[in-house]
């Protein structure tokens, strides 16, 4: 610090005066470090913006500097004010994805996620889909479930990609995994699967069994024969009551009227659903029907279904 003299020497060690406190700052990407020094100063620190430029440019450390969105408090001195900046010490925010969400509830969140740039909302989801992966292809399913930090001011558009991404990493690696007797012929597929593990499993346990009877059903060509699938294919008819008519109205992602795996998933999976349609359970299970408290009844034949329906399901012996 000799370049400054003991005067020098004495300002990086005192404490900046604020006009207001605290300031939140905001630098961009590809901000020159006289443009942050002038943002500063502009925010309300009381510092003359050249002497802070100095500072950054001769601590050698300007380079370092990292964009995204800080708080300053009052007590910071310019050494301090520069280790923040260099070490990205920044005010972070978070939006959640959850497991079995559709497109829509995504869409949803990014809009009501606090201070984030929505830069996607009037986008149609192609033109969405073009900008996050360069490519036309459908949307459900397509973003990893999980909570992503942002700063306040980051465009939506970096947490689609940071979705999609990590849904690749995911989706590759339970490919990799997946069993050598596997009916599924692509990640697609594999991902269509794990889409429809997600909505019928209620509990964690049945996953790998659920992902059998459907792994066993497309080995064998029957019909699926999943709820949720008619349901998503109904979009917005669907009003809560799923009645025999809808089943035997046919759409792409109607699994009673078509067989083999829907046009496209349902859902987005997590993780543990991916890795269930990959690695299934070994069973002979052909059926299964929810017992009411959220598990499971696994059959191995129609017969032994049907009982199971009406002792769960019709309340009878």
């Amino acid at each position: 610090m000799s370049f400054l003299g003991m005067a020098g020497y004495v300002w990086l060690n005192h404490k900046l005066q604020f006009q207001i406190g605290p300031i939140q700052l905001r630098i961009e990407p590809q901000s020159s470090i006289k443009m942050v020094a002038k943002s500063i100063t502009q925010g309300g620190v009381n510092v003359q913006p050249q002497l802070l430029y100095w500072w950054f440019r001769l601590s050698g450390q300007s380079k370092n500097v990292k964009s995204g969105s800080y708080q300053l408090n009052q007590g910071l001195t310019p050494i301090t004010l520069l280790q923040k900046l260099v070490k990205g010490d920044q005010i972070l925010k978070a939006v959640t994805f959850v497991e079995g969400w559709n497109f829509t509830q995504i869409r949803n969140a990014l809009v009501n996620a606090e201070d984030l740039k929505p830069d996607s909302k009037d986008f149609s989801v192609q033109e969405l889909m073009k900008k996050v992966t360069n490519q036309d292809i459908n949307a459900e399913g397509r973003f990893f479930p999980d909570t992503y930090l942002y700063s306040p001011g980051d465009s939506d558009l970096v947490i689609l990609r940071k979705a999609y991404d990590l849904m690749q990493v995911k989706l590759n690696q339970a490919w990799a995994a997946r069993a050598s007797d596997s009916p599924l012929k692509s990640t697609d597929e594999l991902l269509i699967l794990a889409s429809i593990v997600e909505k019928e499993t209620g509990m964690a346990n049945d996953r790998a069994m659920i992902a059998g009877v459907f792994s066993n059903r497309l080995s064998l060509g029957m019909l699926l024969q999943t709820d949720p699938t008619v349901i998503y294919g109904m979009g917005t008819e669907f009003t809560g009551d799923l009645k025999r008519e809808h089943l035997r109205k046919d759409t792409p992602w109607n699994t009673y009227t078509r067989i083999g795996l829907p046009i496209s998933p349902i859902c987005m999976p997590g993780e543990k659903a991916l890795i269930a349609a990959a690695t299934p359970a070994k069973t002979d299970a052909l059926f299964f029907v929810s017992r009411g408290d959220g598990s499971s009844e696994f059959s191995v034949n129609l017969k032994q279904h049907n009982q199971a329906v009406n002792k769960y399901q019709r309340n009878r012996k």
